[in-house]
């Protein structure tokens, strides 16, 4: 991505964020589409045929539906938005009740109020001080520090490599290190070395923040990784943020899964139970839950024009897979077999 490009659309993001995922569009897998004249920019990836939104459209409330409707129309292949929230789907819905899906949900914090939802779990605090007790010692990075570090680095190819499954993108993008600008970075240091780190990012108009992944090495402590967030959640809280989300649980039981047709609500079970060799989904709802959330955000998914379609499920999992369903199946069944 030009850096005039990249610089453009974090200006957006920094003065219009508000969906969850917002700065998630700085990243370098999109495709950009501007709208000047509306103060507006739309991110996207190219999947069966279809332009896979990230999140929603980034411009003032009041252009929202105008946006909307002019990419709509300058797309005639199709167009998905992934991770929109409550602004884009009441839109969408009005036009086409049966456009928008729930397909997951996002645990969500007001940071002031951390402890009193966390420090209820006797398990949570046994492992805050589990992990102190081996000599782990949280400290946030600058910005300078993070992006230069190789031992960063090592940690996150460590982590991936340990990964059931090829990393992820779109809206889960794990090569952030060479940008970090308005993240925040945290990491978990034993006698000094790096073993594990988190990365925030921000949500502007929320006045809050995102975790965006949770990279450590094999052998880090137990209680690593709870106690990065404990201790990120502390340091927002303190700066006086109003919003903390940890991002998407894929096929979350959390989500508004009313919304859904039978047949979605089918393939969701069924990806629950037999899609654990290839990624967790319960195993991550259930990481997620113990930290106690004050609510689950529902993460929809909305067709432009029409219901939502078979097709369009399989659009949005390319998007994140980067590659063809058939492939994806083909490494579960692998892993299945394996395990």
């Amino acid at each position: 991505m030009l850096a005039s490009t990249r610089d453009r659309v974090r200006d957006l993001v920094l003065r219009h964020g508000w969906n969850a995922t917002c700065y998630q569009t700085v990243n370098p897998i999109f495709e950009y589409t501007f709208f000047s004249e509306l103060d507006a920019v739309v991110a996207f990836v190219r999947a069966r045929g279809k332009r896979v939104v990230a999140g929603a459209p980034v411009c003032p409330h009041e252009n929202l539906a105008g946006v909307l409707d002019l990419f709509a129309r300058a797309e005639r292949s199709g167009v998905l938005y992934f991770g929109a929230g409550d602004r884009v789907t009441e839109i969408m819905r009005n036009a086409y009740p049966k456009s928008v899906v729930s397909l997951g949900a996002q645990p969500v914090w007001t940071p002031k109020a951390w402890d009193d939802r966390v420090l209820k779990r006797k398990s949570l605090r046994y492992q805050f001080n589990r992990a102190r007790n081996k000599g782990v010692v949280v400290r946030e990075w600058s910005t300078e520090e993070a992006e230069s570090s190789a031992d960063l680095r090592l940690v996150l190819k460590e982590w991936l490599n340990t990964r059931g499954h090829p990393p992820l993108h779109f809206l889960v993008e794990p090569e952030t290190l060479d940008f970090l600008a308005d993240r925040r970075t945290f990491v978990a240091e034993l006698s000094g070395k790096p073993i594990a780190f988190l990365n925030l990012c921000p949500v502007p108009l929320r006045k809050g923040w995102l975790t965006e992944q949770f990279p450590r090495m094999k052998d880090s402590p137990n209680g690593t990784i709870e106690l990065l967030m404990h201790e990120a959640a502390h340091a927002v809280a303190r700066d006086g943020s109003e919003y903390l989300t940890m991002g998407l649980v894929p096929f979350s039981v959390h989500g508004a899964i009313n919304l859904n047709p039978n047949w979605l609500r089918r393939v969701m079970e069924l990806t629950r139970v037999f899609g654990k060799p290839l990624y967790s989904f319960t195993g991550l709802n259930e990481f997620k839950s113990k930290f106690n959330p004050e609510e689950w955000e529902p993460v929809y998914a909305a067709s432009a024009g029409r219901n939502f379609r078979p097709t369009d499920l399989l659009a949005v999992a390319q998007a994140f897979t980067g590659e063809h369903f058939l492939g994806t199946l083909g490494r579960l069944v692998r892993k299945t077999i394996q395990r």
